[in-house]
Order: structure tokens, then sequence, then C-alpha cells
């Protein structure tokens, strides 16, 4: 349940703060009357995600054994990739996406275009971004075989997320945003390496992947998987208490350069985000 809470938290925000922007700027500008069409364009790419979601949620479910494995495998790969490509973009992009949103604005509503339609792609485009990666992680983290705590973990990161959108938009929130993406990244970097992991397991029992099978430690008899605290450290970090050499070289050959990565890339601006 916390880790689908703090991505979808995470992902919302993005999403929120994107948005929050947009309209803050034609409320800024006198440009009032185009609001529905940004709220148009969150709606339509909401509503496209979600029936994606369910779409590949159904068909997955009437594949055979090696092929649902096949499944889980591509769709954790396709998670890893959004994922840490959201992670790296965002700490580069936070440092101009206010001036970039509000030079798109103005491209937008310049005269000879049709404004609303323009707003409702621009928007659709942003939003629908965040939307595939939290499709693709809660598909990711569904084929696992969780129960009713993952989708509500993931409703209330949303409900939080859209709450704090809202307080920015008014003016009554400051967050720390720079301080947020920096953790939250971090965060998402350990989640990314355990689902890169799982995507080798889930690889080896479709029949891809038969190498580094030996067993790389036990630890099911000291901190099994299905424990209290086995079972927050395989949310949290991707833990197995019987991983194989491949899965441990796969997650520390991710883990580690994009750790380095991220802590060498500092930003020289906070994120800028709505007055």
């Amino acid at each position: 349940m916390l880790i689908a809470f703090l991505i979808m938290l995470r992902e919302g925000i993005e999403a929120a703060l994107i948005v929050g922007i947009v309209a803050s700027y034609l409320r800024q500008t006198g440009r009032q009357g185009l609001l529905p069409a940004v709220w148009g364009g969150v709606v339509l790419a909401c509503v496209i995600c979600l029936a994606l979601g369910i779409g590949l949620d159904a068909v997955s479910a009437e594949f055979p054994q090696k092929e649902q494995e096949l499944f889980e495998g591509i769709v954790a790969l396709i998670a890893v990739g959004m994922l840490t490509s959201m992670v790296f973009w965002m700490r580069k992009a936070a440092r101009s996406i206010k001036a970039t949103l509000q030079h798109a604005v103005d491209d937008a509503v310049r005269p000879g275009r049709q404004a609303g339609l323009a707003l409702v792609a621009m928007v659709f485009l942003a939003v629908g971004r965040e939307g595939l990666e939290s499709v693709f992680f809660l598909l990711a983290t569904f084929q696992q075989g969780v129960g009713p705590a993952v989708p509500a973990g993931a409703l209330l990161g949303l409900a939080g997320a859209a709450a704090v959108g809202a307080a920015i938009y008014a003016g009554g929130v400051r967050l720390d945003l720079r301080r947020f993406f920096r953790w939250t990244g971090m965060f998402i970097v350990f989640v990314a390496a355990g689902l890169l992991a799982s995507a080798v397991r889930a690889f080896h029992e479709a029949g891809l992947w038969n190498g580094l099978q030996q067993t790389l430690f036990d630890l099911s008899h000291v901190l099994p998987t299905d424990s209290p605290v086995g079972a927050v450290l395989a949310g949290l970090l991707g833990y197995n208490d019987t991983p194989t050499l491949g899965e441990g070289l796969v997650w520390l050959l991710y883990l580690i350069p994009s750790l380095l990565v991220f802590a060498l890339d500092r930003p020289r601006a906070a994120v800028a985000h709505p007055a």
C-alpha cells in the first residue's frame, strides 16, 4: 500500500504542478475563459489511461501461464523505463518548467489558432505522460498478486496529490518541490531496481532466461518475504529472500549507476511553482 501511495502521490503532484502552472498563468493573464479546456484535457487523459489499464489487465488475465509470465516481464521493463525517464526528466525540466509551460500557453492561444483545442492537447499530453507511467507501474504491481491494499494506496496517493495541487493553485501551500522530487526520485530508483529484478524472474519462469540461476543467498528462515518486515522490504526495495545470481546482478547493475547519476546531477535551481 505504501509504495503505491508514494508513487501515485509523486505522479499526481507532477501532473498537478503542470496543470496548476497552466491554470494559474491563464488566470493571471485574464484568460479564465480557457480554463474549461484545461480541465477537459485532464479528464480526457485520465479516462484514456484508466481504460488502457483496465483493458491491459483484462487481456493479460486470458493468457496461458508462460505467456502471463512473459507479459509480466515486459510490463515490468516498460515500467522501469518510464519510471527512470520520469525521475531524470523531472530533475532537468524542473529548472525551467514554469517558463516553458507559460511559453507553450502563449503559443497555444496566439491569434489564428484554436486556443481551446491547443490547450486540451497540451494538457492531455502532459497529464497522459504521468498517467501512462502510473498505469504500467500499477500493472507491474498487480501482476505480483496483490490484495486491495495497493489500489487503496494508489487512490489515497491520487487524492493527496489532488489536494496538494488545489492548495498550490489557490496559493495556500508553498512546497519545497526541489527536495520533494529529490527524495522521491531516489525512492523510485530503488522501486525500479526491484521491478527490474522481478522482470528477470518472470522471464525465467516464461522459459526465456535460464542463466545465472544459482541462489545468491537464502534468508527465508531469517527474513521471509511473507513476514511483515519482509513484505515491506519487498514492496519498497524489491527484496526477495532467495534471489538468484542474475536477479542480484541486475538489481545492482541498475541501482548503483542510477543512484550515482542521480546524486551527481544536481539541479542548480529550485522547482518553480504557481504563485
